[in-house]
């Protein structure tokens, strides 16, 4: 069947659409699909075959033959199916005979319902083209144009493309403004009815990551793994990187000459605090590293429990805590410890309430008490370095016995913190200056980065190589 014509008219109204050649074809089909299922109800029992090349367009229905005829979209005569087909001579009832159908007989309302068709496929193939890229570049860095500043959402353009950025996805300190380029990581990619749902964010951890590896050709190359990060974003970060070559310098490299690399960075993120903190397997060396800027003079460590009690001098105590514990609680994520800061005044007092025996704690059960006291755990201290295995093995203690026991423990401890802590907190929010003052320390440690304190807007530090 030739219908160059009707053929012709699609071809025109697809490059109206934008359409693909390649795609033209399918949505002919289902066009011819579409007004059949509107028109009768069903196309189950139909087919349409479309050759751009050679103008043709064929619809094929699939009828019983019967007697009588209920539905003439699904029935058809003995005699009706002769008459068109005379050389079916062999055709009997209950056959299936299949039925040619002219694309003409659909006239005018055709070409009107082409439109509308098309009009919706087109925003279909886009979208699925839009989703189909953009669920291949999740963990990308993109670059685009804000077009719009919402109250919940920032919507961000790329090349006609609308990308979204809830408000949980900013970095909090930031203000946008239309027409202002950003970068922003394509966290996720969902399908709507409204189209694909883009989502990018300048808060999660990869988009500092991948900050590092566009600023750190080593990092990129896999000489240089960042191992860790532990963020507040828009306050400071903590990553851990180590060097796979014992002949470059992780934290040199992350800096760069003058801190040219970390600087860019920093201004990327508004600003944010970066400490950069070298890999190592020692623990007392990992967590003095972790808690910089600050310098504690003594560390008790218990890598069973991954707990840290870290005792600073008493100007030292609140750069170690940072402003809301920032700077205490990013050390803790980064490094997997808990993590508690004294003064060396504040921990004797904790040693002291630590003497306070177990019997005199509520929640532990007298039969529990009698078998730690067998084995010389009678004080809070003695519990707190008693092994696992020898609550497990030697007492034979269960994990609800155990877990009482770390209640009770935790209660007690937390009830008897030292007052001196309260003001501490109260007064972070002054501290901000001294937190400014971290570039200032770096040349000391890093030869790299000497210059640093002439660039005063770069908050970041090095860690300890050693």
């Amino acid at each position: 069947m030739i219908n160059r014509d009707l053929i012709d008219i699609f071809i025109e109204l697809a490059r109206e659409k934008n359409i693909e050649r390649s795609e033209l074809g399918t949505i002919i089909e289902d066009l011819f699909l579409f007004i059949i299922d509107k028109e009768k109800g069903d196309s189950e029992n139909c087919s349409v075959i479309v050759n751009l090349d050679k103008g043709e367009i064929e619809i094929y229905i699939e009828k019983t033959i019967v007697d009588h005829v209920d539905d003439d979209h699904f029935d058809i005569t003995l005699e009706r199916a002769l008459e068109l087909e005379p050389e079916l001579s062999d055709l009997k009832l209950g056959d299936t005979f299949v039925e040619v159908i002219d694309p003409a007989r659909f006239g005018r309302r055709l070409i009107s319902n082409a439109r509308q068709f098309l009009n919706k496929r087109t925003r279909e193939v886009q979208q699925q083209y839009i989703y189909e890229d953009y669920v291949q570049r999740i963990g990308e860095v993109v670059i685009g144009t804000v077009h719009q500043v919402h109250r919940e959402n920032t919507f961000v353009n790329i090349e006609h493309t609308e990308l979204r950025m809830p408000h949980n996805e900013q970095i909090f300190s930031e203000r946008f403004r239309r027409g202002d380029t950003i970068r922003a990581l394509i966290k996720s990619v969902d399908v709507t009815p409204k189209g694909p749902d883009i989502i990018i964010s300048r808060r999660d951890d990869l988009f500092l990551y991948k900050l590092f590896e566009m600023e750190v050709p080593e990092i990129e190359d896999g000489i240089i793994e960042i191992k860790g990060i532990a963020r507040k974003p828009g306050e400071r970060s903590k990553i851990i990187v180590h060097s796979i070559d014992k002949r470059i310098d992780a934290v040199g490299a992350c800096v760069g000459m003058r801190g040219s690399r970390i600087q860019a960075i920093v201004r990327e993120l508004n600003n944010e605090k970066i400490d950069i903190v070298n890999f190592t397997d020692r623990s007392e060396i990992f967590l003095t590293r972790a808690l910089s800027p600050a310098k504690p003079i003594d560390l008790y460590i218990d890598d069973d429990r991954k707990y840290c009690v870290a005792i600073f001098n008493e100007g030292e105590l609140e750069s170690a805590v940072g402003r809301s514990g920032v700077n205490i609680n990013l050390a803790a994520k980064l490094t997997g410890y808990t993590i508690d800061a004294y003064t060396e005044k504040e921990y004797e007092e904790v040693l002291l309430n630590q003497k306070t025996n177990l019997d005199t704690l509520k929640g532990i059960k007298k039969s529990v008490i009698k078998k730690l006291e067998g084995v010389d755990i009678v004080s809070v201290a003695d519990y707190l370095s008693a092994k696992k295995k020898v609550l497990v093995d030697e007492l034979e203690l269960s994990v609800d016995e155990i877990s009482s026991i770390s209640v009770a423990v935790d209660i007690f401890i937390d009830l008897n913190k030292p007052v001196e802590e309260a003001p501490a907190e109260e007064e972070v929010v002054e501290e901000a200056p001294a937190e400014e003052e971290v570039v200032e320390e770096a040349p000391a440690e890093e030869e790299v980065v000497e210059e640093a304190p002439a660039e005063e807007e770069v908050p970041v530090e090095e860690k300890d190589n050693n």
